[in-house]
């Protein structure tokens, strides 16, 4: 059954410089000294105030992860304080409205932090085995680690390594998940799995597309004792909850952008049913607060979320970012550096890129 329930401090005055958006440039802004007054739950903020306030960063990441080496987000001003809207730049408008309706949620929505903290994941990319030692030290006091596999161009025998590896580094008390990104096939996930079980896995993630699939290979595997996560056939269907009726897994991820943000994914939590694991969509520590809001209150007791991803980062947007420490990550909005919003302001063509995509969604968004 479907309960729902209702619903740091501000900015300070940021510039860029640069020309008028005709140009491809983003015009020197200051942010008004109070922010925007406050929207009812079913409207928006005016455009303006947004693209007042708009910041464009490209973040550069360690290693490559999700096939990008650089992680692009806008980040706007609420009267609640930062939000973020980074949707992934191969997505359309369409599917970028949930990621705006999210930063419209929890900039201009009072959100009560339940409590002060979460433990969260470690995060293995496809990395080579003997790499796997080296990464892990950036997630101090994590006992819980997701590792990448089908990554494209590698192989099970290195899924295996990178697998092992972390067992060998963590210990055999830790809690090891893999991710698919649902790029096997039936069979494919069958064998492999059934090559990673030894490891004691805690759950695969979206290890194939489709809900059918899911639902098969969640069949299948029943004797093996590896759960399944839902992770893409939650956050990209039309119909979230579809997976969960199907009986297609055990445990779902939810990321609050992609689900329309903390109000809605709470919601889609608790008719679902299912225990519910909070992740990252690589955002910035801005965006990873509001991940972190949602983990506070809507995650299933026993597991880590999926918001250390910080630590992949070569630089982030404030100067005290959602770092693990002793395994976990603070519950509280984030407050961006204005020197670094500088440091990594993304180019001009990307600044009037990002500008007018969220003038395009924005128009979705208005037009209901």
């Amino acid at each position: 059954m479907l309960v729902r329930r209702p619903g740091g401090p501000l900015g300070g005055t940021v510039r860029r410089p640069g020309r008028s958006c005709e140009d491809g440039r983003v015009p020197d802004v200051t942010p008004p000294s109070r922010p925007s007054a406050p929207v009812p739950a079913a409207g928006l903020p005016d455009l303006t105030d947004l693209l007042a306030s708009a910041r464009v960063v490209a973040l550069p990441m360690r290693v490559r992860f999700r096939g990008i080496t650089e992680r692009e987000a806008v980040l706007l001003r609420g009267p609640e304080g930062w939000t973020e809207f980074s949707p992934f730049v191969e997505y359309d408008d369409a599917e970028a409205a949930a990621w705006l309706r999210a930063a419209v949620d929890f900039g201009w929505t009072r959100h009560e932090p339940a409590a002060d903290s979460v433990p969260v994941n470690a995060t293995v990319p496809a990395i080579a085995a003997e790499d796997v030692p080296d990464l892990l030290r950036r997630y101090p006091g994590c006992t819980t680690a997701k590792v990448k596999v089908a990554e494209p161009g590698t192989s099970v025998d290195d899924d295996v390594a990178r697998v092992a590896a972390v067992r060998r580094v963590m210990g055999e008390d830790a809690a090891v998940r893999v991710d698919a990104n649902g790029l096997w096939s039936l069979d494919d996930a069958e064998a492999a799995l059934g090559r990673l079980a030894p490891f004691r896995l805690q759950y695969a993630e979206q290890p194939v597309a489709s809900v059918a699939d899911l639902a098969e290979l969640r069949s299948r595997l029943a004797g093996l004792g590896i759960p399944i996560a839902a992770d893409e056939s939650v956050r990209k269907a039309s119909d979230p909850l579809a997976v969960a009726r199907a009986g297609a897994a055990d445990v779902l991820v939810v990321k609050a952008q992609p689900l329309g943000g903390v109000t809605a994914a709470r919601g889609i939590v608790a008719e679902a049913g299912l225990p519910c694991v909070v992740s990252s969509a690589l955002d910035t520590s801005v965006g990873l607060g509001m991940g972190a809001f949602l983990a506070a209150e809507a995650m299933a007791p026993g597991y880590a979320a999926g918001l250390g991803t910080a630590a992949m980062f070569a630089g982030d947007v404030t100067t005290d970012p959602l770092l693990p420490v002793d395994g976990r990550v603070a519950v509280r909005r984030v407050e961006p550096d204005g020197e670094l919003l500088d440091r990594w302001a993304a180019a001009p063509e990307r600044t009037a890129w990002w500008r007018a995509r969220l003038q395009r969604v924005h128009a979705l968004l208005a037009a209901g």
